[in-house]
């Protein structure tokens, strides 16, 4: 997208964009976090800390003149962790990790409303045109026109719209790293990461330098990164028919069974240059260009450029009107693309106020003809007792690409065109259009005395034409809103020991909970409890369990006949599952108000896809009588994605009994349905298919009750443990018509100690869960045995080995991580399902 190649003077780019591009420097963020404290704090030092964030993006449904979108917009969920270690004096390690679960309607195209043909005001792609049409109208001046279906009539209209397609949800994820290694007057930083979607992988490296002279009141950065990229896009199976290759050459593959992939790679080259001056004890100043040069396959493969072909020979009837026809070409973008950027940024500390003010201007230019400009102020305002409030403004302008276009005609004939009388690159994604955006925001922060603080923010967009600099930008059909919400977390180990060094007594105090019941393995909870009133723990945990292998019934494998035969509850089983992953990310808040009662948070963030293959023997699928189930059949040779928000647990744990060496724990909680179970798949043009698969949900939909009691003990070296634990839904039904099963748990575990901070564990767990009751309500095309509420459930038994590590002395003292792997031993399904074939649990926590 262009605003991605603006990203380089960009603080924040959109959502969706790579966020290795377009980072601030070190610098730069080391002024606006110490501009935002009284004084003008320019302290090298970097603090070990931690940070969580979760963000959600959300865009409103295009202008379509009256006629109501029947797809949902782009909607965005993403999650952000973020750890700085020390590693020496001299040396520091960061890492990070993002991952971006998006889904909705997206632009495919633009056409005049005119090309949806002898249909006006009829739902197609969102009310929106044809992406192939064999009967479109010019007046002798090439304006479209509309045909009144009933009198057969033209009229001219040449109102442009989006062609919308949807799409389902999909997942990016991304981990990259810095390693710093600092001197006196200069610092040199390495960096490396991949990002990873199911059609693009992105492989990057950085390095860079500081040097500080002027006794450090000037400093210097440059830096250079490369990154390489790969794209291979199956092309939708609902479009690609509709869609001209002729001109893609041998990006195009077609398979044998009649699928086609597109691919490309890519390489950027990007190089930056910055200085900032120190002016005085409350303000500097920062200036910086950069350099980026990318070769290689740049369009997108989901983007066409609508041609209307008029042949020449055509002469207009009586009414003047010509015909044309209309066809989709892959969009053809250079391969080569040149960009520079300048920025300017002035920070100044406000003593009266005890406020900081931010101003900044950039420019982008590249040699795809478009020139960018952005101009950004944010007021860093501290209210006192460790709140900040911070509201900020941003406008960003930028012209059009020399080759973008809405649409195109071409004066020949559809059925013996020449490619090479099109122009040689087009696109017609709104994105090189020229526009405006103007953007407001606020973040609201606070600063526990802990080291702790909580961060919320907010920022709503206006994109559109008449907001580009001079007002001569696309039509109202490109104006939409976005706006971007989140909520971070984030842990300053320093000042957490800082201020128990503070304390009386002097002695900085670290709960040793890994002596209190404490090395459980990782995938058991609820093992232990804070025991100081005033304590606070913070933790994450990730769960990642697969599945894979050939499908069971009961305990017993089953071949594809037997699937085509009973795996779908008497009703035509057309496909079956080969693999399905989950990922779970939770995030651990507990507090003690007492010493015999502590209380939980627990937020999650899910994610889930799944491949499916067909059945052999499967009965042929009634194309003509059953649509739906046809289009639901052939979309399942795409892998199926799920990712977002999931259940809210809240939990109170009760200390029933505490001697020497053993304790009792109660714990009782409910599970909030914070998590969608109305996700469906992609509508196509011909349908609506409804639900995805009941498995893929985000949540439960229900109030979940979750008791659960818990033993633990310990001597010498040896640790051991036992819990009970349940879920009972507490609803009949969810909005979307089902309950899941309920759930009983027991499990036994012996821990030991193989050094004083390395423990290894050994769990026997059994599992039981009931089928879900009830079905979905609402449009459903079941295809395969993970469609029927009676093929979930079962009886499982596991094994699990883990190990568990604790820090024992500084800043970092009482951080905890452990791992488990939990290997299945024993399925008895219900129903017919796909096996497991295991579960890996990693859990970090720090008490303080």
């Amino acid at each position: 997208m262009v605003e991605e190649a603006v990203a380089a003077i960009d603080p924040e780019p959109p959502c969706g964009q790579d966020p290795k591009r377009g980072r601030d420097s070190a610098l730069q963020a080391l002024t606006r976090a110490a501009l935002a404290l009284p004084g003008l704090l320019l302290s090298a030092a970097q603090a070990d800390d931690t940070s969580f964030q979760y963000g959600h993006y959300q865009e409103t449904s295009r202008d379509l003149f009256g006629i109501k979108s029947a797809f949902k917009p782009i909607e965005v969920e993403t999650l952000q962790s973020l750890g700085n270690l020390t590693l020496s004096e001299r040396i520091k390690f960061a890492f990070h990790y993002i991952q971006d679960t998006w889904g909705g309607a997206t632009p495919i195209t633009t056409a005049p409303l005119a090309f949806q043909g002898n249909r006006p005001n009829n739902t197609f792609s969102g009310a929106t045109p044809f992406i192939q049409n064999t009967n479109v109208y010019f007046d002798q001046n090439l304006t479209p026109l509309v045909r009144d279906p009933l009198t057969g009539t033209f009229a001219k209209d040449a109102r442009v719209v989006h062609t919308l397609s949807s799409a389902s949800p999909e997942t990016r994820r991304q981990g990259d790293f810095k390693l710093d290694y600092e001197w006196d007057e200069a610092a040199l930083t390495i960096g490396g990461g991949l990002s990873v979607e199911h059609d693009y992988q992105s492989r990057f490296g950085s390095l860079a330098g500081r040097w500080d002279f002027n006794q450090k009141l000037t400093t210097l950065n440059v830096g250079l990164s490369y990154t390489n990229s790969t794209t291979s896009a199956l092309m939708d199976h609902d479009a690609a028919p509709y869609i001209e290759t002729s001109t893609f050459g041998q990006r195009v593959e077609f398979t044998p069974d009649g699928q086609r992939f597109i691919h490309g790679r890519r390489q950027d080259w990007a190089s930056y240059l910055s200085l900032t001056q120190v002016l005085n004890k409350n303000s500097l100043i920062e200036a910086g260009v950069g350099y980026t040069r990318s070769t290689g396959y740049m369009a997108n493969p989901y983007k066409v450029m609508e041609v209307a072909f008029i042949d020449p020979r055509q002469r207009p009837g009586p009414d003047g009107v010509l015909r044309g026809e209309l066809l989709a070409f892959l969009e053809q973008r250079p391969e080569v693309r040149n960009q520079w950027t300048a920025n300017l940024r002035y920070v100044v500390h406000l003593a009266p106020l005890d406020a900081a003010l931010h101003l900044g201007y950039g420019f982008f230019h590249d040699d795809w003809g478009i020139d960018a400009h952005t101009l950004e102020a944010e007021w860093s305002q501290p209210l006192g007792d460790g709140w900040t409030l911070t509201p900020r403004i941003r406008y960003y302008s930028q012209d059009a690409a020399n080759f973008y276009r809405p649409y195109l005609i071409s004066r020949q004939s559809a059925a013996h065109y020449d490619p090479k009388r099109l122009p040689r690159h087009y696109s017609s994604d709104q994105r090189l259009s020229g526009f405006g955006a103007l953007s407001g925001g606020i973040v609201l922060s606070k600063t526990f005395a802990k080291g702790v603080s909580l961060e919320a923010g907010a920022e709503y967009y206006a994109h559109a034409g008449d907001l580009k600099l001079g007002g001569d930008g696309e039509g109202a059909y490109t104006n939409f809103d976005y706006y971007a919400v989140n909520a971070a977390l984030k842990i300053d180990f320093s000042a957490i020991s800082s201020a128990a060094l503070e304390s009386p007594g002097g002695h900085a105090h670290h709960p040793d909970h890994g002596r209190h019941g404490g090395r459980a393995p990782a995938g058991v909870m609820f093992d232990h409890m804070l025991s100081r009133p005033g304590e606070f723990m913070v933790g994450y945990r990730y769960m990642y369990a697969h599945q894979t292998g050939t499908m069971l019934h009961g305990a017993r494998e089953v071949g594809d006949s037997t699937l085509v035969a009973a795996g779908c509850r008497g009703q035509p089983c057309y496909v079956t599952p080969t693999k399905m992953d989950m990922n779970m990310h939770m995030l651990m808040l507990m507090y003690a108000p007492t010493d015999w009662l502590n209380l939980m948070l627990m937020p999650q963030f899910m994610d889930m896809n799944m491949t499916m293959r067909p059945l052999k023997g499967a009965p042929p699928v009634d194309l003509l009588n059953d649509p739906g189930t046809a289009a639901a059949v052939l979309h399942a040779n795409h892998e199926h994605f799920t990712g977002g928000v999931g259940d809210t647990g809240l939990f109170a744990m009760f200390k029933l009994f505490e001697r020497p060496g053993h304790r009792l724990i109660a714990t009782l909680g409910v599970s909030a349905p914070t998590g969608a179970v109305d996700v469906k798949l992609r509508r196509t043009h011909q349908q609506n298919l409804g639900f995805i698969h009941y498995g893929m949900q985000l949540g439960s939909g229900t109030w979940d009750f979750k008791p659960s009691l818990t033993y633990t003990g310990e001597h010498g070296a040896w640790s051991w443990g036992a819990q009970l634990s349940g879920t009972k839904r507490l609803n009949d039904r969810n909005d979307s018509g089902y309950a899941l099963g309920d759930l009983f748990q027991s499990t036994v575990w012996g821990s030991y100690d193989l050094l004083d901070w390395l423990s290894a564990s050994v769990r026997g767990v059994y599992t039981s869960e009931g089928p879900i009751r009830g079905a979905y309500r609402g449009i459903f095309y079941p295809i395969g045995p993970m469609d029927y509420p009676a093929n979930y459930g079962g009886h499982y038994w596991d094994v699990g080995f883990g190990l568990s590590a604790t820090v024992l002395g500084g800043d970092l003292k009482g951080n905890r991580l452990s791992f488990e792997w939990l290997q299945p031993v024993h399925d008895d399904v219900n129903g017919y399902q796909l096996p497991r074939d295991g579960a890996l649990s990693a859990s970090w926590s720090y008490a303080f």
